[in-house]
């Protein structure tokens, strides 16, 4: 139930951005979820992709660095308290949100949050337990 996530390096320049998404698009890689963060000098994309290995080795024949990174993909109804519900069971067993990003999928009432632990094998069975989805690589790839 963990996930592949790549981190890409920018520059903070114009056209970085559009360079990452032409590579992986001219090589069939499709994206599921994306963060991107930034500071003056550099930006750090996060992506989940259709085929991480492709998606990796493309990007570094692009002169990108990339690294990777294990995150959780967890499905919530998308109402008020869906969040917040997650993140209590997490606090109350001290779990650690690194950091985290979301999507909701348009043709559900559901959103999708990606996380970042620290301490990943712990929060995956706190959040089964407590009856939270926690969405296998193949779920997250064909929702």
């Amino acid at each position: 139930m963990k996930l592949e996530q790549l981190s890409v390096f920018l520059e903070n320049r114009a056209g970085r951005l559009c360079d990452v998404t032409k590579a992986l698009a001219d090589a069939g890689i499709n994206i599921r979820a994306l963060s991107l963060a930034d500071t003056s000098d550099f930006g750090i994309l996060r992506l989940i992709v259709s085929d991480t290995e492709k998606a990796k080795q493309t990007l570094k024949q692009h002169g990108f660095t990339v690294g990777r990174t294990t995150v959780v993909a967890v499905e919530v109804k998308d109402e008020p308290g869906g969040l917040h519900n997650v993140l209590k069971v997490l606090g109350e067993e001290q779990i650690n949100v690194e950091y985290m990003y979301a999507f909701v999928q348009q043709s559900s009432k559901n959103a999708v949050l990606i996380f970042r632990f620290d301490r990943t094998d712990q929060a995956i069975e706190i959040l089964t337990k407590a009856g939270i989805k926690v969405l296998s690589g193949d779920e997250l790839y064909n929702l």
